[in-house]
């Protein structure tokens, strides 16, 4: 189920008492998993490419430790059992997930695409999943669901090929999306903010109600 997923993985980024608030997100713990399943990587290497301090990776090592999501050596942090099965599950939701061109839909320095699975049926106006995109930091977000054969954006375009061929090209490429999938994309400044947008949206998009 996708809310005890999602309630799992908030609850391994939400804040511990005693100690300090947390200043990371679902989408953080989503990235250092995604960054320690291709291997293991050190603490420092880990901050970097999540672009935060050293006060906040501390905190996302032990929060995943806790959970018994990685475990740490000197060769830096790697999966367990229990994260690599959890880093499956994240798959199974979002299975392609990649930097989108400059077009004339994706019009922000740096763009990110998320497939979500089987979601497209979940998707009313996109103003959810737009809208927490923009509070993580995305300066646009477009919604698009996979349907008989097209991509189409709600109040848009029931077919966005026409309108839009060189960004339904980019986005095809990216994320191979079948009948009833959905595509989020945010753009923002910089490329990790825009994935950080992307799954954010994408999140929201579990959230919502599964019924057709």
């Amino acid at each position: 189920m996708a809310s005890t997923f999602k309630q799992f993985i908030e609850n391994v980024a939400g804040e511990k008492a005693p100690g300090p608030s947390t200043t990371f997100s679902a989408a953080h713990i989503f990235c250092a998993l995604e960054l320690i399943a291709e291997k293991p990587i050190g603490r420092n290497k880990l901050a970097e490419k999540l672009n935060v301090g050293e006060g906040a990776i501390r905190t996302i090592i032990n929060h995943l430790k806790d959970a018994d999501l990685i475990v740490t050596s000197k060769t830096g942090c790697t999966l367990t059992a229990k994260g690599l099965s959890t880093w499956k599950k994240f798959e199974e939701f979002f299975p392609k997930r990649g930097e989108i061109e400059k077009t004339e839909l994706t019009t922000a320095e740096h763009n990110y695409a998320f497939l979500v699975k089987n979601s497209g049926h979940k998707v009313k106006s996109g103003i959810e999943q737009r809208d927490a995109a923009i509070v993580a930091g995305a300066k646009r977000a477009v919604i698009i669901v996979s349907k008989s054969g097209h991509l189409s954006i709600e109040s848009v375009s029931s077919d966005i090929a026409k309108e839009f061929p060189k960004a339904t090209t980019q986005i095809l490429k990216v994320t191979r999306p079948e009948d009833n999938d959905a595509i989020v994309i945010a753009g923002a400044d910089a490329l990790q903010k825009a994935k950080h947008a992307a799954f954010a949206a994408s999140w929201a998009l579990l959230n919502s109600s599964n019924k057709k």
